[in-house]
């Protein structure tokens, strides 16, 4: 589509669907992120271990991961408004099921429906912002999806700890569970595929035979590959830090109270913030997607050495450290920027979907590991992990992601202005 019709898009209209799409993203990262808060008293209240634990946090991201292809059909076939409507029907479920689970077993049903729910969303508004802007605008606009959706990680921190201290966790997970509701509504009634005039509007649905083709040139795209390395591997090391083991670690290792350990994780979820917004826009400043990805990950793989490395730091330094990886880590953006670009409008769907795949089944398979690991060493009278459990987890977290970037290296960068010439021509 020539530049001149792109820039002739309705953007306000354009801005009120992302808005909606982000606010309604929250829920999914509440989710996610807060058994990070409540980890250790889901392991006192149902009797589990860290195995268990790992399995049940890992179980959001199975069921995440299993949907992004199926999803990328949809995408490509019926829009991202019915889809991500339809699939927050099922996310409201399972979390329903979460809330009153009374069995682990259930629990872990509850989840792995949530997490198949919610993993449309950041597709959906990648999808969205792609028809609805011009390619520049790419990064900067899922940097803002992602930023409002991590007010859902906030909320996950300190507000649930105060919240699960007053009225118990799963009066806290109720009310989640309504405002994914509300959200469900609030997409189907404001969200449009595409501006009028756009060609996916006017589009010819394609066969099944057509949609498995599109799916195996994806797949089949020597460039892809690198990009899928570091996707796997990149969150799935930072997340099980925030997003699972970071709390208890704080709390097990240097005693930090529940609220302490939330506040602690809460600035992380800020930090991270502000790194989203500071890499969104860095492509277009700099010209480049490979190497501001490259240089992130380096500075994470550095902080995680630090804390694999140290042993009985000040507390200051693993609390500066997590702070620090919540910055770092935002750069995992720009890898699925950078994958985005090889796609053309038609595969946008199955592309992004494929991507996003590799994040999600990395994260599910990094938190099973991780409660392996931890699991693996004998813990302390009280039934606390020993700080060398939690440094061999970090050591490895360290180690995977050196492999991680060194794949990704090899990638051929996708710069934005070479997109914008495309898109002029």
């Amino acid at each position: 589509m020539p530049s001149t019709e792109r820039r002739a898009f309705p953007y306000r209209r354009g801005l009120i669907i992302i808005a909606t799409l982000a606010t309604a993203y929250m829920a999914s990262h509440f989710f996610r992120a807060s058994n990070v808060t409540i980890g250790l008293d889901l392991m006192r209240d149902l009797t589990i271990g860290p195995g268990a634990l790992g399995a049940l946090t890992g179980a959001f991201f199975f069921g995440f991961a299993a949907m992004q292809i199926p999803c990328g059909f949809l995408f490509d076939r019926f829009g991202p408004r019915l889809t991500v409507a339809g699939m927050l029907v099922l996310a409201t479920i399972g979390g329903a099921i979460f809330t009153l689970a009374p069995t682990w077993p259930v629990l872990l049903t509850g989840r792995v429906l949530m997490g198949a729910g919610f993993g449309v969303m950041l597709i959906g508004s990648m999808v969205v912002i792609t028809r609805w802007f011009p390619p520049d605008r790419f990064s900067t606009l899922t940097a803002l999806v992602l930023s409002v959706g991590l007010l859902g990680n906030l909320v996950a921190t300190t507000p649930l700890a105060w919240a699960s201290e007053a009225v118990g966790w799963r009066s806290v997970f109720g009310a989640a569970v309504g405002f994914t509701a509300l959200g469900t509504i609030a997409i189907w009634l404001v969200v449009r595929d595409a501006p009028p005039g756009h060609p996916f509007l006017a589009r010819t649905p394609e066969r099944l035979g057509q949609m498995l083709g599109g799916l195996a040139e994806v797949l089949l795209n020597p460039r892809l590959r690198p990009i899928l390395a570091l996707n796997f591997c990149n969150y799935a090391c930072t997340f099980t830090v925030q997003g699972l083991w970071g709390g208890a670690f704080l709390r097990e290792v240097y005693g930090l109270s529940p609220i302490a350990a939330g506040n602690v994780l809460l600035l992380a979820v800020i930090t991270y913030q502000i790194g989203i917004l500071a890499f969104g826009p860095l492509d277009r400043v700099l010209d480049t997607r490979k190497w501001i990805a490259v240089a992130g990950t380096l500075m994470v793989i550095a902080i995680l050495a630090v804390l694999a490395l140290a042993s009985q730091p000040p507390v200051w330094v693993p609390v500066g450290a997590i702070l620090a990886m919540g910055f770092f880590s935002a750069s995992s953006t720009m890898v699925m920027t950078h994958g985005r670009g090889i796609f053309p409008d038609r595969l946008i769907g199955r592309g992004v979907a494929t991507m996003n795949t590799s994040v999600m089944l990395g994260v599910a398979c990094m938190q099973t590991l991780s409660g392996i690991i931890v699991g693996a060493f004998e813990p302390l009278a009280d039934g606390a992990r020993t700080e060398t459990a939690y440094r061999a987890l970090f050591g490895v977290l360290t180690v995977v992601l050196i492999v991680a970037v060194a794949v990704y290296s090899r990638s051929q960068d996708v710069k934005p202005s070479d997109e914008m010439r495309k898109a002029a021509a």
